[in-house]
């Protein structure tokens, strides 16, 4: 903290801005985008990400700390829940928050929910809200969040952004910068997350496994780090488990002759080598673990509480 301090000039800013949406929004995407590094799972399948995690980007002005939610859902077991709880206590405690809306395509229920849950919040905390994938847009569906901000939050800036062609990042950073309060850096300047690169590891392997699994699968994985060997800085050896919840899944996410797990580990390595710059060696198991998803104990051995 010390090497951070003497750096910041007397009108810096830094906090919290909770990124905040349905699930498949762009959040993870958003947030990886500004770090330019991969840091959290992005998929197309919904309610990619299970845990809080932070994006921490420092500027000459501002250090920003971005807390990438679960999407908002309706909880169907015990994992759920803690999903959702932690969405809510990560927009209690942030200092600004920024709405995602997919003007792709028309707004949900999930939306509509979500818009009525942070109402409460406009008189305490400045709320940003960005149209995402306006390279996509149908102008009536803009119209519909366009009607929707302005019934719920009629105080709110609202920025048309795209995560893939980069429209308006730069207007949108400067917005939650404006929501932060004046500090001096909360994280060193060349942290990024909070997670360790064992823990991104796991996030990295529960992705591939979501982009080429079939869809009855994926919600059912998680993923375990038996051991991350740092045998020098130009290579790690990582063995991991992917738990499953029926033995029909471990059939699948193996494969016939193991060819699927073979694809998953490829993808994964080539992410984590990417993330880590060193060489990997990766090791992947399959287990089953009967309804893990609605196990307290089984969570906690995850890292879900």
């Amino acid at each position: 903290m010390e090497s951070t301090e003497h750096l910041a000039p007397s009108n810096y800013r830094a906090g919290f801005i909770a990124v905040i949406g349905k699930p498949n929004v762009g959040k993870s995407t958003l947030m990886n985008v500004f770090l330019q590094q991969k840091i959290a799972a992005v998929s197309p399948r919904p309610q990619t990400t299970r845990k809080q995690q932070l994006g921490i980007l420092t500027t000459e002005q501002a250090q920003i700390i971005f807390v990438d939610t679960p999407g908002f859902h309706i909880p169907r077991h015990t994992l759920g829940e803690k999903m959702v709880k932690a969405a809510l206590k990560a927009i209690e405690d942030a200092d600004g928050l920024l709405f995602l809306l997919d003007v792709s395509e028309p707004l949900s229920q999930e939306d509509i929910d979500l818009a009525n849950q942070l109402q409460s919040f406009q008189t305490t905390k400045p709320i940003v809200v960005a149209f995402n994938k306006i390279d996509i847009a149908k102008e009536e569906f803009i119209a519909q969040a366009e009607t929707l901000v302005r019934e719920q939050f009629p105080n709110a800036t609202v920025v048309q952004i795209s995560c893939l062609r980069g429209d308006n990042l730069d207007r949108l950073l400067d917005l939650l910068i404006e929501c932060l309060p004046s500090s001096e850096p909360l994280y060193p300047e060349d942290q990024i997350t909070d997670y360790y690169e064992r823990e991104i590891a796991a996030e990295l392997i529960r992705e591939a496994a979501l982009h080429i699994l079939r869809d009855e699968v994926p919600h059912g994985i998680a993923v375990r780090i038996d051991q991350y060997q740092e045998k020098d800085e130009n290579l790690a050896v990582i063995d991991a488990t992917i738990i499953v919840e029926k033995e029909t899944h471990k059939a699948i996410v193996i494969g016939a002759g193991g060819n699927m797990i073979k694809k998953i580990g490829t993808q994964a390595r080539q992410e984590i080598e990417a993330m880590s710059g060193r060489k990997v060696f990766l090791n992947l198991h399959v287990k089953v673990q009967k309804n893990w998803r609605k196990n307290e104990t089984i969570l906690k051995w995850l890292g879900y509480t």
